[in-house]
């Protein structure tokens, strides 16, 4: 019986002594209620196999061990009412997620990573309020949403950090208007203003157009002039050959060179090339 007592307590003593460390767990070990140390902590870019878990001894009886999960977890916040700038209330549903980083400083200040998402989650919605806020309803369909949630994010990071913990990213899952007037007139608003843009952007592509026109004109002119600066008989020869090319349908185009004319090649200066060089 006394063996059987003594293999008893040895047991209960091992027990509280030896600890298994999961890959998924940081553990913060508590001496009195004080925190002495982490193991298994997160670091970046670490190996698996090579991050400190696996079995720990402690002082049984005296030493106690905080779980704290080393995995990315998710805050949810769902059906939060937002005003845009354009004063459309919206129905806005997103989500954070955030790895603990120091799981000592989040048992000291939190206590556990549920506490933790419950301190962030009003921030997220006071966040998310803020930054659209600031921003039309269209701003959520276009590309400035993602600058909307890296904005956010930054803002929840600054606040996440107090509690040893990192936010990896924020997300909008859906942004939608209430059914009925409130949607049919903001999808006119939006066709109207989607109108305007495009009567702008033609707008602008026109009097681009115009300049590009000009710009050419203007350098067909030049060399026009130099050419004729520097050969004015072969300039005339040769503007007389396009003119007959064109007129007379030389290149086979039956849209050109299909009206006849009568000239007298002497008396026309019109046909004055075809007298040669020496008239």
């Amino acid at each position: 019986m006394a063996i059987g007592i003594l293999l008893l307590a040895l047991v209960v003593l091992l027990a509280n002594t030896l600890v298994v460390v999961p890959e998924t767990k940081q553990a913060v070990i508590l001496r009195f209620q004080q925190p002495i140390g982490t193991v298994n902590a997160w670091r970046p870019n670490q190996a698996f196999g090579n991050t400190g878990a696996g079995l720990i001894a402690k002082i049984p009886f005296i030493d106690r061990v905080v779980w704290v999960d080393k995995r990315v977890l998710d805050i949810e916040l769902d059906n939060q009412p937002v005003l845009s700038t354009d004063q459309l209330r919206l129905q806005v549903d997103a989500f954070a997620r955030f790895r603990v980083v120091n799981p000592l400083q989040m048992v000291v200040t939190a206590g556990s990573e549920a506490r933790v998402a419950d301190q962030l989650r009003p921030i997220l919605g006071s966040a998310l309020r803020n930054e659209l806020g600031k921003r039309e309803f269209a701003a959520l369909l276009s590309p400035e949403r993602g600058q909307v949630m890296d904005n956010i994010q930054a803002g929840l990071d600054r606040v996440a950090r107090q509690y040893g913990v990192e936010i990896v990213d924020v997300r909008i899952r859906h942004a939608d208007l209430p059914t009925g007037t409130p949607l049919e007139s903001a999808l006119r608003r939006m066709g109207t203003a989607r109108r305007q843009e495009a009567l702008t952007i033609e707008a602008q592509g026109m009097r681009q157009a115009q300049i590009i026109r000009a710009d050419a004109d203007a350098q067909a002119a030049r060399v026009y002039a130099e050419s004729f600066n520097k050969d004015a008989q072969f300039y005339d020869f040769y503007r007389a050959m396009q003119s007959y090319r064109y007129s007379f349908g030389a290149d086979g185009d039956e849209k050109r060179g299909g009206t006849s004319i009568i000239l007298s090649p002497r008396t026309n200066d019109y046909l004055n090339q075809f007298q040669g060089q020496g008239n």
